[in-house]
C-alpha cells in the first residue's frame, strides 16, 4: 500500500505475517530508526511480510521509531494501553501551587492580551496556538535548532511569531524562564517528562512561574505502559481502531480523510487553554490541562455511528479560504464573534522572530 499524500515514502500501512502495521517516517531521524530496527532491508515491503505486526512495531519503538499495529477497537481496549487511556479523562485538569489570580483587562478578543509560548509541532499543537492567535493572543513559537521543522509546514505557524532558541544551552534555558516568567500560557507537545530535566516538571512550575496555565499534549496520555511512546495521528488511528473502523472491506486498514485526531484534539486543547486562564484567574493557582490524541480517538469512535457510509456535499471551495500576505492564501480560522469572521493577524515566517515578548 503506497504512502498517501503529504506522507513519506516509508510512511504507510504495511502488510505483516499476521496482519498490517502502520509507520511514520516523515522526520529524518524517525526514518533512520525505523530502517535501523529492520537491519537496512533491501526490500523493506518484504522484510515487514516475514514479521509479526506487534513484534514489528515493538522493535521499531524502541529503536526510536513510530509504529503501531493494526488493531480492531476491541482488540485496542483489551490491551493494557488502551484500558488505561479509556480511563482516562477527555481533558485531564490538575492544580498545583496556591498561586493568586492573575488580573487583566479585557480587550477586543477573547484571547486578546494573552502570551502564550508555543513548544509544539506537526498539526494538532500548532492548532491550538494558530486559533489562540485568531483569538487575540500574542503566540510566540520556539523551536530547537536540532530539530528544524519540515519544509512546507507554513499552515502550522499562521498568525504567530517563530523563533528559534536551544534550551539545551546556560543562554538558552535562561530566555527560557525569562519567556516563561513573562507568559501567561505554555503549550507544548512533548512525552511525558520529557521537559523535566528544563525545570517544566508542573511542580518547577508551580514554584518558578505561580499563575501559569499550562496546556500539554501528547499521543497516548500521561499513564498505562504506552505513556511515553512517540506518535501521531495516523499511528493513533492504526492502534485505536480507527483504520479498521474506516476500512472499505474490513480486511485492509483505511484512514479518515483529514487528520481530524489532530484538529479535534488541537481544538480541544484550545478550549482547555481558555477555561484555564478563565478559572486562574477566578481562582488562582497554577493550572495544567492535559489531552491526547488517543483519548480524542477513544471518545469519537464512542459517537454513533451510521450503519453505511453517508455521502457528504461537495466542498464550498473559496468560500472558506482567505489571503494572508500577497503570497499565501490559507483556510480561514472557525467561527465567527458577533456575527464576524476571524482572521489571522499576521503570515507564517518560520524563525523570522526573536525570542521575547
Amino acid at each position: 500500500m503506497a504512502a498517501p499524500a503529504g506522507f513519506a515514502r516509508l510512511s504507510r500501512f504495511w502488510q505483516t505475517a499476521d496482519g498490517w502495521l502502520r509507520t511514520h517516517a516523515n522526520y529524518p531521524w524517525h526514518r533512520d530508526s525505523l530502517l535501523d530496527a529492520l537491519g537496512e532491508p533491501d526490500d523493506v515491503e518484504a522484510a515487514m511480510s516475514r514479521e509479526r505486526a506487534a513484534d514489528l512495531a515493538e522493535r521499531i519503538v524502541a529503536a526510536g521509531g513510530v509504529a503501531a499495529a493494526v488493531r480492531t477497537e476491541s482488540e485496542w481496549l483489551a490491551t493494557p494501553a488502551g484500558q488505561a487511556v479509556a480511563a482516562a479523562p477527555l481533558i485531564e485538569a490538575v492544580r498545583t501551587g496556591d498561586a493568586e489570580p492573575r488580573r487583566r483587562g479585557a480587550g477586543p478578543l477573547p484571547a486578546s492580551g494573552l502570551r502564550v509560548l508555543d513548544l509544539t509541532r506537526v498539526i494538532a499543537g500548532p492548532v491550538c496556538t494558530r486559533f489562540l492567535a485568531a483569538l487575540g493572543a500574542d503566540v510566540l513559537r520556539l523551536d530547537p535548532p536540532h530539530r528544524p521543522e519540515l519544509p512546507g509546514s507554513e499552515d502550522s505557524l499562521l498568525g504567530k511569531r517563530s523563533a528559534v532558541l536551544d534550551a539545551r544551552t546556560a543562554v538558552g534555558h535562561a530566555r527560557l524562564h525569562e519567556l516563561l516568567g513573562a507568559a501567561d500560557v505554555l503549550v507544548h507537545g512533548y512525552r511525558p517528562g520529557t521537559l523535566d530535566a528544563f525545570g517544566l516538571s508542573p511542580a518547577d512550575l508551580a514554584e518558578r512561574h505561580p499563575g501559569l496555565v499550562t496546556v500539554s499534549l501528547s499521543a497516548w496520555g500521561t499513564t498505562g505502559p504506552w505513556g511515553e511512546r512517540r506518535g501521531f495521528d495516523s499511528i493513533v488511528q492504526a492502534a485505536s481502531g480507527i483504520a479498521m473502523a474506516e476500512s472499505a472491506d474490513e480486511r485492509t486498514p483505511g484512514a479518515m480523510p483529514c487528520q481530524l485526531l489532530d484538529h479535534g484534539t488541537g481544538y480541544l486543547c484550545a478550549a482547555a487553554a481558555l477555561d484555564g486562564v478563565r478559572r486562574q484567574r477566578a481562582e488562582g493557582g497554577t493550572l495544567h490541562r492535559r489531552l491526547s490524541l488517543a483519548r480524542t480517538a477513544h471518545w469519537l469512535l464512542g459517537q454513533p455511528r451510521p450503519a453505511h457510509a453517508v455521502p457528504s456535499a461537495a466542498p464550498e471551495g473559496d468560500r472558506w479560504l482567505t489571503p494572508v500576505d500577497a503570497r499565501i492564501t490559507a483556510v480561514s480560522p472557525p467561527g465567527t464573534l458577533d456575527g464576524h469572521g476571524l482572521s489571522w493577524p499576521r503570515p507564517p515566517g518560520y524563525g523570522t522572530a526573536e525570542p521575547r515578548w
